[in-house]
């Protein structure tokens, strides 16, 4: 009797030890990259496991949550705002974060993700609040700046990290858009009509100063031909003169008797009168002047009928 007592407790031990040995193998977890495991025990946080492999105490310590430690993105569904100057319009925001401490996420917030999203909403009213509809579609880069600045500091004790947020859409009322687009479009005309009206400007001043410069060249080019026949009637003069001097430095030389000078003055005046002058300027002792010419055709007469009596002389 006392043997089958011992052979029950053997194998319930046996058993036991099994059953222990099986639970201790299942403990043992896995722990993949960019994952941490937040375990407790007895209802209390025990630590944290990041990847790798680890045991936990059968029944004892449990796993309360897995946390994903990449980099993550919320698209928030739109929100309406108001503007400083009254307009209400939808807007959506993205936001990109990343859980730093697996513990304070456990424990700092329920619903980590609502928290941000109510608080992504009521930072963006506060600021939108205080622009106007104008600024509220050119200052997205404010906008996003502030936000984040914001959230990362509200997010700090919860164990994550606000590393963007960004404006995605804006959308105003549909009578504000319809005035914007026409806004646009008459800021679209007149600009046109300034890029139409300074190019005829700068056509007009360009053919003027063509037409400047062309009369500025026909005046140079008129200018220099007429300095040109100017320099060459100054030098065919100068050589006429000089020409003239040259004559007269060889008469001076030759020591001309007056009747050779007379001589002279009758050649220049028979040039005078070829018929090309339309006044011919008769010169007072004019008689003198034809008595010398008959003396010079009779000495001329002589010296002929002496070179013919030598001639026959010689024939002799």
């Amino acid at each position: 009797m006392f043997l089958d007592i011992l052979i029950v407790i053997f194998y319930f031990l046996l058993a036991v030890v099994g059953l222990f040995a099986v639970i201790s193998v299942f403990s043992f977890r896995i722990v993949p990259q960019s994952y941490a495991y937040v375990i407790e025990r007895f209802g209390s946080y025990r630590t944290t496991w990041h990847d790798g492999l680890h045991w936990k105490f059968p029944l004892i310590d449990r796993i309360v949550q897995k946390i994903l430690l990449k980099e993550q993105v919320i698209d928030f569904n739109p929100q309406p705002v108001i503007t400083r100057d009254n307009v209400t319009m939808q807007i959506d925001t993205v936001v990109y974060f990343q859980i730093t401490d697996p513990k304070l996420y456990a424990y700092g917030v329920n619903s980590p993700i609502v928290a941000i999203e109510n608080l992504t909403a009521t930072t963006l009213r506060n600021i939108i609040g205080e622009l106007e509809l104008d600024e509220t579609l050119t200052s997205r880069d404010v906008i996003n700046t502030k936000m984040r600045v914001i959230l990362d500091e509200a997010t700090d004790p919860w164990g994550i990290k606000i590393n963007r947020v960004e404006v995605k859409n804006i959308l105003p009322p549909r009578d504000i858009q319809e005035a914007m687009e026409k806004q646009m479009r008459a800021e679209r005309e007149r600009r046109a009509a300034i890029l139409k009206a300074d190019g005829q400007r700068e056509a007009a001043i360009k053919l003027a100063e063509g037409e400047k410069r062309a009369k500025i060249l026909t005046a140079e080019a008129d200018k220099e031909a007429q300095i040109r026949r100017a320099e060459g009637q100054s030098e065919a003069i100068l050589k006429v003169q000089t020409a003239t001097a040259e004559g007269l430095k060889k008469l001076n030389l030759a020591k001309p008797t007056e009747q050779v000078l007379t001589l002279k003055s009758y050649e220049a005046f028979i040039k005078a009168a070829d018929g090309k002058a339309t006044k011919i300027i008769v010169p007072s002792d004019i008689q003198n002047l034809a008595s010398l010419v008959t003396s010079v055709s009779e000495l001329a007469r002589k010296d002929t009928i002496i070179e013919e009596e030598q001639e026959e002389k010689n024939k002799e």
